[in-house]
Protein backbone atom coordinates (compact mmCIF):
# COMPACT_ATOMS: atom_id res chain seq x y z
CA UNK A 1 0.00 0.00 0.00
CA UNK A 2 1.44 4.04 -0.86
CA UNK A 3 2.44 5.81 1.76
CA UNK A 4 -0.68 8.45 2.65
CA UNK A 5 0.04 11.73 0.73
CA UNK A 6 2.28 14.41 2.74
CA UNK A 7 2.34 18.23 2.50
CA UNK A 8 4.96 18.18 0.18
CA UNK A 9 2.38 16.11 -2.01
CA UNK A 10 -0.35 17.93 -1.75
CA UNK A 11 0.76 21.79 -1.59
CA UNK A 12 0.51 23.89 -4.88
CA UNK A 13 3.10 23.91 -7.11
CA UNK A 14 4.29 27.21 -9.30
CA UNK A 15 1.35 27.19 -11.63
CA UNK A 16 -0.72 28.89 -8.74
CA UNK A 17 2.23 31.33 -7.83
CA UNK A 18 0.34 33.93 -10.13
CA UNK A 19 -2.75 33.51 -9.74
CA UNK A 20 -5.15 35.18 -6.63
CA UNK A 21 -8.59 34.94 -5.21
CA UNK A 22 -10.91 37.58 -6.80
CA UNK A 23 -13.53 38.93 -4.56
CA UNK A 24 -16.11 41.26 -5.86
CA UNK A 25 -18.13 41.79 -2.97
CA UNK A 26 -17.46 44.77 -0.39
CA UNK A 27 -15.96 44.06 3.18
CA UNK A 28 -16.53 45.48 6.35
CA UNK A 29 -13.35 44.18 7.80
CA UNK A 30 -11.00 46.13 10.41
CA UNK A 31 -7.89 46.66 9.20
CA UNK A 32 -6.36 47.94 5.91
CA UNK A 33 -5.80 45.74 3.41
CA UNK A 34 -6.25 44.50 -0.58
CA UNK A 35 -10.03 44.39 -1.12
CA UNK A 36 -13.09 47.23 -1.04
CA UNK A 37 -14.23 47.83 2.04
CA UNK A 38 -17.97 49.15 2.77
CA UNK A 39 -17.56 52.29 3.92
CA UNK A 40 -14.94 55.88 3.16
CA UNK A 41 -11.64 55.74 4.60
CA UNK A 42 -8.00 55.22 3.49
CA UNK A 43 -8.16 53.49 0.27
CA UNK A 44 -8.13 53.65 -3.43
CA UNK A 45 -11.42 52.73 -4.70
CA UNK A 46 -13.01 56.01 -6.02
CA UNK A 47 -16.20 56.17 -4.31
CA UNK A 48 -17.41 59.70 -5.73
CA UNK A 49 -17.23 63.54 -5.11
CA UNK A 50 -18.41 65.72 -2.70
CA UNK A 51 -18.27 69.49 -2.17
CA UNK A 52 -15.05 70.55 -0.46
CA UNK A 53 -14.65 71.77 2.89
CA UNK A 54 -12.16 74.33 4.03
CA UNK A 55 -10.51 73.15 7.11
CA UNK A 56 -11.78 69.84 6.87
CA UNK A 57 -10.52 68.47 3.59
CA UNK A 58 -6.86 68.31 1.99
CA UNK A 59 -6.41 70.19 -1.49
CA UNK A 60 -4.77 67.07 -2.59
CA UNK A 61 -8.09 65.07 -2.36
CA UNK A 62 -9.42 67.75 -5.01
CA UNK A 63 -11.25 66.47 -7.95
CA UNK A 64 -10.50 68.66 -10.22
CA UNK A 65 -12.30 67.36 -12.73
CA UNK A 66 -15.93 67.44 -10.80
CA UNK A 67 -14.56 71.18 -9.95
CA UNK A 68 -14.32 72.13 -13.54
CA UNK A 69 -17.91 71.07 -14.49
CA UNK A 70 -19.75 72.49 -11.81
CA UNK A 71 -17.32 75.53 -11.32
CA UNK A 72 -17.47 74.67 -7.06
CA UNK A 73 -14.69 72.89 -5.21
CA UNK A 74 -14.65 69.09 -4.85
CA UNK A 75 -12.92 66.47 -3.50
CA UNK A 76 -12.80 62.58 -4.12
CA UNK A 77 -14.00 59.73 -1.67
CA UNK A 78 -12.58 56.59 -1.53
CA UNK A 79 -13.85 53.52 0.01
CA UNK A 80 -11.33 52.28 2.72
CA UNK A 81 -9.01 48.90 1.50
CA UNK A 82 -10.18 45.99 3.60
CA UNK A 83 -8.69 42.68 4.67
CA UNK A 84 -9.84 39.61 3.23
CA UNK A 85 -11.07 36.76 5.83
CA UNK A 86 -11.53 33.14 4.36
CA UNK A 87 -13.88 30.62 5.78
CA UNK A 88 -13.38 27.22 4.95
CA UNK A 89 -16.07 24.30 5.71
CA UNK A 90 -13.83 21.07 5.27
CA UNK A 91 -15.95 17.72 4.92
CA UNK A 92 -14.39 14.91 6.00
CA UNK A 93 -17.58 12.36 7.06
CA UNK A 94 -17.42 9.21 6.07
CA UNK A 95 -18.02 9.35 2.80
CA UNK A 96 -15.11 11.23 1.81
CA UNK A 97 -12.86 8.19 2.74
CA UNK A 98 -13.35 6.86 -0.63
CA UNK A 99 -11.11 6.89 -3.48
CA UNK A 100 -9.56 4.69 -6.41
CA UNK A 101 -7.58 6.82 -7.63
CA UNK A 102 -4.20 8.36 -6.65
CA UNK A 103 -5.77 10.66 -3.93
CA UNK A 104 -8.91 9.39 -1.93
CA UNK A 105 -11.49 12.45 -1.59
CA UNK A 106 -10.33 13.77 1.41
CA UNK A 107 -6.93 14.18 0.84
CA UNK A 108 -7.93 15.84 -2.77
CA UNK A 109 -10.43 18.24 -0.10
CA UNK A 110 -6.58 19.04 2.07
CA UNK A 111 -5.04 19.92 -1.58
CA UNK A 112 -7.88 22.14 -1.97
CA UNK A 113 -7.72 23.49 1.41
CA UNK A 114 -3.81 24.18 0.65
CA UNK A 115 -4.59 25.64 -2.74
CA UNK A 116 -7.28 28.43 -1.31
CA UNK A 117 -4.93 28.75 1.58
CA UNK A 118 -2.48 29.87 -1.05
CA UNK A 119 -4.09 31.89 -3.41
CA UNK A 120 -5.91 34.05 -0.45
CA UNK A 121 -2.87 34.52 1.28
CA UNK A 122 -2.02 38.73 1.37
CA UNK A 123 -1.67 41.61 3.41
CA UNK A 124 -4.09 41.49 6.85
CA UNK A 125 -5.87 38.38 5.21
CA UNK A 126 -6.86 35.80 7.40
CA UNK A 127 -7.76 32.00 6.88
CA UNK A 128 -10.30 29.99 8.85
CA UNK A 129 -11.81 26.34 8.89
CA UNK A 130 -14.72 24.40 10.60
CA UNK A 131 -13.58 20.36 9.99
CA UNK A 132 -16.82 18.57 9.90
CA UNK A 133 -16.34 14.91 11.00
CA UNK A 134 -17.88 11.64 12.16
CA UNK A 135 -17.19 13.15 15.76
CA UNK A 136 -18.24 17.06 15.27
CA UNK A 137 -17.41 19.88 14.26
CA UNK A 138 -13.66 21.16 15.19
CA UNK A 139 -13.07 24.68 14.28
CA UNK A 140 -9.80 26.40 13.75
CA UNK A 141 -9.41 30.48 14.19
CA UNK A 142 -8.88 32.58 11.65
CA UNK A 143 -5.18 34.09 11.54
CA UNK A 144 -2.76 34.88 9.40
CA UNK A 145 0.53 34.05 7.91
CA UNK A 146 1.74 30.29 6.61
CA UNK A 147 2.54 29.13 9.80
CA UNK A 148 -0.84 28.78 11.00
CA UNK A 149 -2.11 27.31 7.01
CA UNK A 150 0.69 24.52 7.54
CA UNK A 151 -0.55 24.04 11.18
CA UNK A 152 -3.87 24.03 9.91
CA UNK A 153 -2.99 21.13 6.71
CA UNK A 154 -1.24 19.14 9.01
CA UNK A 155 -4.24 18.87 11.52
CA UNK A 156 -6.56 17.84 8.53
CA UNK A 157 -4.24 15.30 7.40
CA UNK A 158 -4.06 13.95 10.90
CA UNK A 159 -7.49 13.94 11.35
CA UNK A 160 -8.97 10.67 13.12
CA UNK A 161 -10.61 8.65 10.28
CA UNK A 162 -14.07 7.34 10.70
CA UNK A 163 -14.18 3.86 11.64
CA UNK A 164 -16.81 1.47 10.03
CA UNK A 165 -20.68 2.03 10.49
CA UNK A 166 -22.77 -0.56 11.97
CA UNK A 167 -26.03 -0.29 10.20
CA UNK A 168 -27.99 -1.84 13.03
CA UNK A 169 -26.90 1.27 15.42
CA UNK A 170 -29.68 3.33 13.73
CA UNK A 171 -28.73 6.75 12.00
CA UNK A 172 -25.80 8.52 12.78
CA UNK A 173 -25.80 11.89 15.53
CA UNK A 174 -22.78 12.94 14.02
CA UNK A 175 -23.54 16.60 12.43
CA UNK A 176 -24.60 17.25 8.72
CA UNK A 177 -23.35 19.70 6.10
CA UNK A 178 -26.34 22.16 7.10
CA UNK A 179 -24.75 21.92 10.83
CA UNK A 180 -21.17 23.07 9.28
CA UNK A 181 -22.90 25.84 7.28
CA UNK A 182 -24.42 27.61 10.14
CA UNK A 183 -21.44 27.07 12.65
CA UNK A 184 -19.83 28.65 9.27
CA UNK A 185 -22.14 31.40 9.48
CA UNK A 186 -21.66 32.24 13.29
CA UNK A 187 -18.07 32.69 13.11
CA UNK A 188 -17.47 34.46 9.89
CA UNK A 189 -19.17 37.87 11.60
CA UNK A 190 -17.21 40.44 9.31
CA UNK A 191 -18.35 39.59 5.11
CA UNK A 192 -15.63 37.77 3.27
CA UNK A 193 -14.89 34.56 1.66
CA UNK A 194 -16.54 30.89 2.25
CA UNK A 195 -15.27 28.14 1.01
CA UNK A 196 -17.53 24.80 1.27
CA UNK A 197 -15.29 21.73 0.77
CA UNK A 198 -17.44 18.74 0.56
CA UNK A 199 -19.01 15.78 -1.85
CA UNK A 200 -22.30 17.79 -1.33
CA UNK A 201 -23.99 14.39 -0.85
CA UNK A 202 -24.92 15.03 2.68
CA UNK A 203 -29.22 14.54 2.40
CA UNK A 204 -29.00 14.96 -1.08
CA UNK A 205 -33.09 14.22 -1.86
CA UNK A 206 -34.00 11.30 -4.46
CA UNK A 207 -36.26 14.21 -6.11
CA UNK A 208 -34.91 16.75 -7.62
CA UNK A 209 -37.43 19.27 -6.98
CA UNK A 210 -37.09 18.70 -3.29
CA UNK A 211 -34.15 20.92 -1.69
CA UNK A 212 -31.42 19.33 0.06
CA UNK A 213 -31.30 20.06 3.76
CA UNK A 214 -28.51 22.25 3.55
CA UNK A 215 -29.56 24.85 1.06
CA UNK A 216 -31.27 27.22 2.61
CA UNK A 217 -27.72 27.62 5.12
CA UNK A 218 -25.92 27.92 2.14
CA UNK A 219 -28.38 30.13 0.80
CA UNK A 220 -28.03 32.71 3.70
CA UNK A 221 -24.45 32.49 3.60
CA UNK A 222 -24.88 33.48 0.12
CA UNK A 223 -26.44 36.71 0.77
CA UNK A 224 -23.71 37.94 3.09
CA UNK A 225 -20.71 36.78 1.81
CA UNK A 226 -18.77 35.44 -1.63
CA UNK A 227 -19.33 31.85 -1.44
CA UNK A 228 -17.29 29.23 -3.49
CA UNK A 229 -18.29 25.10 -3.42
CA UNK A 230 -15.44 22.42 -4.24
CA UNK A 231 -16.70 19.64 -5.58
CA UNK A 232 -14.90 16.51 -4.72
CA UNK A 233 -15.50 13.58 -6.53
CA UNK A 234 -14.17 9.99 -7.50
CA UNK A 235 -14.61 8.26 -10.88
CA UNK A 236 -16.64 5.15 -9.59
CA UNK A 237 -19.07 7.59 -8.19
CA UNK A 238 -19.77 8.52 -11.61
CA UNK A 239 -19.76 4.88 -13.43
CA UNK A 240 -19.28 1.52 -12.76
CA UNK A 241 -16.65 -0.54 -14.11
CA UNK A 242 -17.28 -4.15 -15.59
CA UNK A 243 -15.87 -6.39 -12.62
CA UNK A 244 -17.97 -9.11 -11.52
CA UNK A 245 -19.90 -9.01 -8.61
CA UNK A 246 -19.01 -6.34 -5.98
CA UNK A 247 -19.96 -5.42 -2.68
CA UNK A 248 -21.07 -2.26 -2.05
CA UNK A 249 -21.09 -0.09 0.97
CA UNK A 250 -22.39 3.43 2.14
CA UNK A 251 -19.98 4.76 4.59
CA UNK A 252 -22.47 6.74 6.44
CA UNK A 253 -25.07 3.97 6.94
CA UNK A 254 -22.63 0.66 6.94
CA UNK A 255 -25.73 -0.53 4.60
CA UNK A 256 -24.02 -3.21 2.20
CA UNK A 257 -25.58 -4.56 -1.28
CA UNK A 258 -24.30 -6.98 -3.59
CA UNK A 259 -23.77 -5.48 -7.23
CA UNK A 260 -23.08 -7.27 -10.83
CA UNK A 261 -21.40 -5.01 -12.75
CA UNK A 262 -21.13 -7.80 -15.72
CA UNK A 263 -24.82 -6.12 -16.53
CA UNK A 264 -24.67 -3.31 -18.99
CA UNK A 265 -28.19 -1.95 -17.89
CA UNK A 266 -27.09 -1.80 -14.80
CA UNK A 267 -24.15 0.21 -15.32
CA UNK A 268 -25.69 2.08 -18.21
CA UNK A 269 -28.32 3.29 -15.14
CA UNK A 270 -25.95 3.57 -13.28
CA UNK A 271 -23.94 6.21 -14.88
CA UNK A 272 -27.37 8.14 -16.05
CA UNK A 273 -28.43 8.36 -12.11
CA UNK A 274 -25.00 9.70 -11.34
CA UNK A 275 -25.42 12.17 -14.07
CA UNK A 276 -28.57 13.38 -12.78
CA UNK A 277 -27.36 13.81 -9.14
CA UNK A 278 -24.45 15.81 -10.50
CA UNK A 279 -26.71 18.46 -12.52
CA UNK A 280 -29.16 18.14 -9.28
CA UNK A 281 -26.15 19.61 -7.13
CA UNK A 282 -25.04 22.25 -9.86
CA UNK A 283 -28.90 23.42 -9.99
CA UNK A 284 -28.54 23.50 -6.19
CA UNK A 285 -25.68 25.77 -6.12
CA UNK A 286 -27.46 28.25 -8.86
CA UNK A 287 -29.99 28.55 -6.99
CA UNK A 288 -28.17 29.58 -3.85
CA UNK A 289 -25.51 31.96 -5.85
CA UNK A 290 -22.53 29.83 -5.07
CA UNK A 291 -19.40 29.70 -7.23
CA UNK A 292 -19.18 26.17 -8.34
CA UNK A 293 -15.67 24.29 -8.55
CA UNK A 294 -15.77 20.60 -9.28
CA UNK A 295 -12.30 18.38 -8.49
CA UNK A 296 -11.43 15.02 -9.08
CA UNK A 297 -9.35 12.02 -7.90
CA UNK A 298 -8.76 11.15 -11.37
CA UNK A 299 -7.63 14.46 -12.56
CA UNK A 300 -4.70 17.23 -12.39
CA UNK A 301 -6.61 19.28 -9.03
CA UNK A 302 -4.02 22.10 -9.89
CA UNK A 303 -4.84 22.39 -13.40
CA UNK A 304 -8.75 22.25 -12.89
CA UNK A 305 -8.08 25.62 -10.62
CA UNK A 306 -6.25 27.55 -12.70
CA UNK A 307 -8.84 26.97 -15.54
CA UNK A 308 -11.67 28.03 -13.04
CA UNK A 309 -9.52 30.81 -12.13
CA UNK A 310 -9.75 32.40 -15.56
CA UNK A 311 -13.04 31.69 -16.01
CA UNK A 312 -14.11 33.68 -12.97
CA UNK A 313 -11.89 36.10 -13.85
CA UNK A 314 -13.17 36.60 -17.34
CA UNK A 315 -16.31 36.71 -15.81
CA UNK A 316 -15.44 39.44 -13.76
CA UNK A 317 -14.07 41.69 -15.93
CA UNK A 318 -16.93 41.25 -19.03
CA UNK A 319 -19.14 43.84 -17.45
CA UNK A 320 -16.46 46.07 -17.91
CA UNK A 321 -15.74 44.97 -21.28
CA UNK A 322 -19.35 45.66 -22.55
CA UNK A 323 -19.56 49.00 -21.06
CA UNK A 324 -22.18 48.14 -18.66
CA UNK A 325 -20.17 47.93 -15.17
CA UNK A 326 -16.72 48.49 -13.80
CA UNK A 327 -13.62 46.18 -13.59
CA UNK A 328 -13.59 43.91 -10.25
CA UNK A 329 -10.81 44.20 -8.28
CA UNK A 330 -8.85 40.99 -8.16
CA UNK A 331 -11.07 38.55 -5.41
CA UNK A 332 -13.83 33.70 -6.24
CA UNK A 333 -11.40 32.67 -8.03
CA UNK A 334 -10.30 35.13 -10.34
CA UNK A 335 -6.28 36.51 -10.76
CA UNK A 336 -2.82 36.81 -13.35
CA UNK A 337 -1.90 34.82 -15.80
CA UNK A 338 -0.57 31.29 -14.69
Amino acid sequence: MPPDPTLADLAPDRRLRRLELTVTRRLDGLLHGEHRGLLPGPGSEVAGSREYRPGEDEVRRMDWAVTARTTVPHVREVDADRELTTWLLVDASPSMEFGTAELDKRELAVAAVAAVGFLTAGSGNRLGAQLLGAHGLRRFPARGGRTHLLGLLRALLAAPRAAGTDPAAGPSAAPGLADGLVAVGRAATRRGLVVVVSDLLDGLPDDPADPPPWEAALRRLAVRHQVLAVEVTDPRELELPDVGLITLVDPETGRRREVCTGDRRLRERYAEAALAQRDQIRQVLRRCGAAHLPLRTDRDWCADIVRHVHAQRRLALAPAASGTGRTARPGALSGGAA
